[in-house]
């Protein structure tokens, strides 16, 4: 799993964006305006005045012409990746899952051999990576020092970003790569059409490149809004994904709808011709047509976003007069943009709470002063609520903090703010 690999490094802190980043339309449409966020792996420790923060417009524009969803705004990698970058991709079960699966289904498209090389984009600690290590050649690329903890597992990886160079590096050391992968990275990386281009160079004759990102039509349906920050420059549809690829002389051959980050797409690509296109490509696209074809629907979702907004403002109001108390349930980045943007401070939610190990616990959810502490904290003050700020995997989380004894309500604040037993 990759959430940080990128191709351009510079001194600058931000670069707005006048033109789309695949098709280089000039005539972008804005769409939703968030305010202005931090970014989301900034954080400071707990006990720390509170100082100057840099904070960055989040627009989301629209594409007429390749029907692509993207921030107004690129801010510098090294600001948004530090090199203490805290995501491990395998602590969590459904991310483990979903590169097992990943690895499974991979083998219906193209028979890997135990000569083949896998190379993963953005690999961070392993994860993906570990499913194929034992049975072909691998290789991950990542610039976070987490690389280190795939290195200790056995698994090559080149802590560095996805550059060029390293790609001339890893073609005179390793050769091509029969399958390349970069999941939950391709959004995050500026220039996507030079990403693609190195892409093509990795991959040998016969060789497929496959990609996971947040996928907009799922976005756009469970109204996730709070998956927009400035990590993730592009919102894909299929749609889009099709005219970026075709336009490098790939094809789609296969795309699959899967459940990671509350709703992302897995899409196959390789060279023209090379693969049968499966029945599942048009199937999708025929789906997503009413929605991401269209800027009127697009403006609906924002309507739905500052209803549900004022919505979760009003249930949370009503839980204050009554002077209980609040405390959020784990810290994911997507948490900051809820957060921020909803106007929730120290005031309205007590603490964040994260299971021990995790690398936000001392530290403060970004643009607030609301701790993060270990989770222990909510068994054993039993706060009257829980707000899931993971709430895309609320069946997972409700049944287990009941288990370990936390006897009060949870709150839901999307798609359609709720409390919940």
């Amino acid at each position: 799993m990759a959430d940080a690999a990128n191709s351009v490094i510079g001194t600058r802190s931000s670069l707005v964006v006048e033109k789309c980043q695949v098709c280089g339309g000039p005539d972008l449409e804005p769409i939703l305006f968030l305010g202005y966020l931090p970014p989301v792996n900034r954080v400071n420790a707990i006990g720390e005045r509170p100082r100057e923060q840099t904070s960055y417009p989040a627009q989301l524009l629209y594409c007429p012409r390749c029907h692509l969803v993207q921030l107004g705004l690129v801010v510098d990698p090294q600001l948004l990746f530090p090199s203490e970058y805290p995501y491990t991709s395998s602590t969590t079960r459904i991310l483990r899952e979903n590169f097992a699966a990943l690895s499974r289904e991979c083998q219906t498209i193209l028979d890997l051999g135990p000569d083949d090389l896998v190379v993963d984009i953005g690999s961070n600690d392993g994860n993906l990576l570990s499913n194929f290590k034992d049975a072909h050649r691998v290789l991950g690329i990542t610039p976070e020092k987490i690389g280190e903890i795939a290195i200790k597992r056995g698994i090559p990886t080149i802590i560095d970003y996805f550059t060029p160079k390293v790609v001339d590096a890893v073609l005179a050391q390793h050769g091509h790569a029969k399958m390349v992968t970069a999941t939950n990275v391709f959004a995050h990386i500026e220039k996507v059409n030079d990403v693609v281009e190195q892409v093509i160079k990795l991959m040998a004759p016969g060789g497929v490149f496959v990609s996971e990102s947040h996928y907009l039509l799922s976005l756009i349906q469970t109204l996730q809004y709070d998956t927009i920050y400035h990590e993730h420059l592009r919102y894909y549809s299929l749609h889009s994904l099709k005219y970026l690829l075709e336009s490098h002389g790939l094809e789609i051959v296969n795309a699959v709808k899967i459940p990671t980050h509350g709703g992302s797409i897995r899409v196959y690509a390789a060279r023209s011709g090379d693969f049968p296109v499966r029945a599942s490509v048009k199937s999708l696209l025929d789906e997503e047509g009413p929605t991401v074809l269209s800027r009127e629907a697009l403006l609906k979702f924002r309507d739905r976003v500052v209803l549900s907004k004022l919505e979760l403002q009003s249930l949370l109001l009503g839980i204050k007069r009554r002077g209980h108390r609040i405390y959020g349930i784990s810290a994911p980045s997507r948490a900051s943009t809820l957060v921020n943007y909803t106007g929730i401070d120290e005031g309205i939610m007590d603490c964040i709470l994260e299971i021990k190990g995790s690398h936000k616990i001392g530290r403060y959810l970004p643009g607030t002063l609301i701790p993060v502490v270990e989770e222990t904290k909510l068994y054993e003050d039993q706060p009257e609520y829980a707000m899931l700020l993971s709430w895309h995997i609320a069946d997972e989380l409700v049944p287990k903090l009941k288990q370990k004894g936390f006897k009060g309500r949870f709150i839901m604040p999307l798609p359609e703010p709720a409390i919940i037993e």
